[in-house]
């Protein structure tokens, strides 16, 4: 009878018990602690950091606030140090959180870096897609440009936030935001911060709305001086439309007599209708106007540059440049002034396909 083979000897396995300071269990390989660094955990108190706030890190993230304090307990437990501190009312970082966050942002970018070459890979429009919008553009253009991609690309999983661009440009730079499309004013331009891309995308102009038995209705084209003493109705403080008016209307020596600040367009139709005041508005996004209010051009003409608003990383991901491409064909579609000097580069690079 043949002789049965030998069973190797199965190897001893090592003694398994928790590992401090993180008490997770672990084999004790005498490498010390390994994997104690969670990307999400990183990821949590990195927003911490840029908005000051559990509450607030855990509403840019889309979690619930406990969610956000036990990913940071928990990072606090891995690393065995404090990581946020009581100061006032509120919480600051601890010098070892700082280093971690610093840390963060670096392992972040490579992540990014990562998933950019990956979706290069497949060679398709792929993964989540974080759109953001500024109120008019999100109701002129973006249901066509977010119905388009997702119809031509149902890998993409599409979000969006209305924001405007003095926000939106500082959330694409933080790496909240992949693309926003965003505006600023012939005479008022926004620079891009370090390591963020702006795409001219095209053009809006403005004009002068204004109730029909205004004594300005019977002229055809306004001047600026017919401005001067007049009631405004106008969006509210640090938006794009605020501070643009008030710098046009002070380069001409007049200081704007805004008796209602609103942000919504429609309510700003609605209160020129009923005769309290006058509104210099967009055409994009703007909507019908009813009965009772007119609208007259505005000489020099007011115009707007719409841009995109990306990182320079993902300048080569495939869902940002189809993104880019959809939003250029729709607002190539925004009426525009025959002779305007917008196009300037001002800051703002144009992007080859």
């Amino acid at each position: 009878m043949p002789a049965v083979p030998a069973v190797p000897a199965v190897p001893a396995v090592p003694a398994v018990r928790p590992c401090p300071p993180c008490g997770r269990a672990g084999a004790e390989t005498g490498e010390g602690r390994r994997d104690v660094l969670d990307l999400s955990r990183l990821r949590a108190l990195h927003a911490v950091h840029l908005h000051g706030s559990v509450g607030n890190a855990a509403q840019a993230l889309g979690y619930t606030p406990s969610a956000v304090s036990q990913q940071v307990a928990k990072l606090e437990r891995e690393t065995g140090t404090a990581l946020l501190e009581r100061a006032g009312r509120g919480i600051a970082l601890t010098d070892d959180a700082l280093m971690l966050v610093r840390t963060a942002e670096e392992v972040l970018g490579l992540v990014e870096q990562a998933e950019v070459a990956l979706e290069q890979r497949k060679g398709h429009p792929a993964g989540q897609l974080r759109l953001a919008a500024f109120p008019s553009g999100a109701r002129g253009l973006m249901p066509r440009v977010l119905a388009e991609l997702a119809a031509d690309h149902p890998q993409l999983d599409l979000r969006m936030s209305e924001v405007d661009p003095h926000l939106s440009v500082g959330l694409v730079a933080r790496g909240e935001i992949d693309l926003a499309l965003a505006h600023d004013w012939d005479i008022t331009p926004m620079p891009a911060p370090e390591g963020v891309r702006s795409i001219p995308l095209g053009v809006d102009t403005c004009e002068v709305l204004l109730p029909a038995g205004h004594p300005l209705a019977a002229q055809d084209t306004l001047e600026t001086a017919d401005l001067a003493g007049r009631r405004w109705v106008c969006q509210p403080p640090g938006t794009v439309c605020h501070d643009w008016l008030h710098t046009t209307l002070r380069t001409a020596g007049q200081e704007p007599d805004v008796a209602y600040y609103v942000a919504e367009f429609q309510t700003q139709v609605a209160l020129v209708a009923a005769g309290l005041g006058i509104a210099l508005l967009p055409r994009l996004g703007r909507g019908p106007l009813p009965d009772g209010v007119v609208l007259r051009p505005l000489e020099p003409t007011p115009t707007r540059r719409l841009f995109a608003v990306t990182r320079d990383g993902l300048l080569r991901r495939p869902a940002v440049r189809v993104a880019l491409r959809v939003l250029r064909e729709a607002a190539s579609a925004v009426p525009s002034p025959a002779r305007c000097q917008c196009h300037r580069q001002s800051g703002v690079d144009s992007l080859k396909e």
